[in-house]
């Protein structure tokens, strides 16, 4: 069973997890097109890291930045690769949208690539209710990276 809480920074393995994700985005992203966050960039009041754990181990992490007072982002989900197929981003992605609904956010948005390799994570963000849109924040749709957003 997959549990979903918050995580700390502090945890060397979300400290690991944080940087194969940035790692990984940075190698399949053509160059200026990866917006993935590194630890620095995931500290801060505006940011909560969630973590997803099966038993001890943790399986995945999410992340919720906070825009303004009515738009959050959706960041750094990612699961590890020896667990994929087990609903790890599933369940992250349904706490980090009833976070951002608790929370009194009006508008979910998120940036992706475009790619193969980004099918899976768009087939999961639009069943949950994403849909392609304008660009925001310091982003810019093209070939290599997507806006989706989710009304609340």
């Amino acid at each position: 069973m997959i549990r979903v809480a918050r995580a700390s920074l502090d945890d060397p393995d979300v400290r690991e997890m944080i940087a194969y994700h940035q790692q990984d985005m940075e190698a399949m992203s053509p160059p200026g097109t990866s917006w993935a966050l590194d630890l620095s960039g995931l500290t801060g009041p505006a940011v909560s890291v969630l973590g997803a754990w099966e038993g001890e181990t943790l399986v995945g992490i999410g992340a919720l930045k906070r825009l303004d007072e009515r738009t959050a982002e959706l960041k750094s989900m990612r699961t590890h690769p020896d667990h994929l197929g087990k609903g790890v981003a599933k369940a992250l992605l349904a706490q980090l949208i009833e976070v951002s609904r608790s929370e009194g956010y009006h508008r979910l948005s998120l940036e992706t690539g475009t790619s193969e390799e980004f099918r899976p994570a768009i087939g999961l963000y639009t069943r949950h209710g994403f849909e392609v849109g304008e660009a925001f924040s310091e982003y810019e749709n093209g070939p290599h990276n997507q806006c989706y957003h989710l009304e609340l």
